[in-house]
């Protein structure tokens, strides 16, 4: 469950969730400043941190599509920092998993999914929001944003106890098509590079340009975390504003 390669594209089976799964922790970052982030939160499975993902509203959770098992059952940690004390972490069941309808686990296409949560958590200082963009418009190219998360330090190394950040930067759809070839699609895809960036363990968290959420956190290269080769790929979410507010507005707390 975690994230990708192009030589494999089947290597991503059995659920890319960051874990399993694909291959973008933050790489050559550095640790974000406590609660800095109120909008992360940590998806995990027997108490294990697994993917990341953010709060668009009080009661649902972004994150990607494969970072759904359905044979576990998944709890959100919402306004952590160090996921390393558990005692006082704030733990909430997932009631309902959407992933986009066009989702296929032998694909990244539409790697988005859509928590609702058992219960409305509470804003406050540690616990927060980020906006989701207005339009469909594409993020300009050279623009620079940053990722978060608690994925690896490096290429199969440790996963981080502490929430950690990196800044990247857009790439021109060409760039990335030439890298990736037809994995990437420019309809519903974004990359981007940076002297860090997220690795396995971190799928599923947004990509954030000033203070919005434009991307999710989707695949990279299975051999090399961050690489130039290969930059990491998110799903783009100004294509997918129709299906996030449809399911908002319909499906019953």
């Amino acid at each position: 469950m975690t994230i990708i390669s192009l030589l494999l594209l089947a290597s991503l089976l059995p659920h890319l969730t960051f874990t399993a799964h694909v291959n973008v922790g933050i790489v050559n970052g550095r640790e974000a400043k406590p609660h800095s982030r109120p909008y992360m939160v940590s998806i995990q499975i027997s108490g294990q941190h697994d993917c990341g993902g953010f709060l668009i509203s009080d009661q649902w959770v972004l994150t990607a599509a494969h970072c759904w098992n359905r044979y576990a059952i998944l709890t959100v940690v919402v306004g952590a920092h160090d996921l390393s004390n558990s005692k006082i972490l704030d733990r909430i069941r997932v009631k309902f998993y959407i992933p986009h309808p066009g989702y296929l686990i032998s694909s990244l296409r539409n790697d988005i999914m859509l928590l609702m949560l058992y219960k409305k958590v509470r804003l406050n200082n540690n616990v927060g929001l980020i906006s989701l963009p207005k339009d469909s418009k594409d993020v300009n190219v050279d623009t620079l944003c940053s990722v978060a998360g608690w994925g690896r330090l490096w290429t199969n190394g440790s996963l981080s106890d502490r929430l950690m950040e990196a800044y990247v930067t857009t790439l021109n759809h060409v760039q990335c098509q030439r890298k990736w070839g037809p994995s990437y699609s420019a309809l519903q895809m974004i990359c981007a590079y940076g002297g860090g960036g997220s690795c396995q363990g971190d799928s599923g968290g947004p990509l954030v340009c000033g203070d919005t959420a434009v991307g999710v956190t989707s695949f990279g290269s299975k051999l090399h975390c961050n690489s130039p080769e290969h930059p990491n790929v998110y799903t783009k979410i100004s294509a997918y504003l129709p299906w996030i507010h449809h399911i908002l507005r319909n499906v019953k707390k």
